[in-house]
């Protein structure tokens, strides 16, 4: 299993990241489950309404291409510990907008 997780850390690394830096975004691999890879988006792309489409354009796409370590990338939808933490000082007026 740990093979499969650098395998798809670096084609992450290589062909995802570069793509999503350029918005102000990254994603990490959070788990591989049942030949699933699971990423899940941090900073911009993070509860981007493109989120779904990036998914499945650039980060499925990309690691389906360069191997076959899985048979597919899912995203995990759930809210970061980032945008969390911006909502919660937003909402304590500690942020001005």
């Amino acid at each position: 299993m740990e093979e499969k997780k650098q395998i798809i850390e670096a084609v992450l690394a290589e062909y995802v990241e570069p793509e999503l830096a350029k918005h102000g975004g990254s994603l990490y691999l959070a788990e591989i489950r049942n030949n699933i890879a699971y990423v899940k988006f941090t900073g911009h792309c993070s509860g981007c309404p493109s989120a779904k489409y990036t998914m499945e354009t650039i980060v499925k796409e990309e690691v389906l291409k360069h191997t076959d370590a899985v048979e597919d990338v899912r995203l995990i939808e759930e809210v970061s510990d980032e945008l969390y933490e911006f909502a919660k000082a937003l909402l304590q007026h500690k942020i001005e907008i």
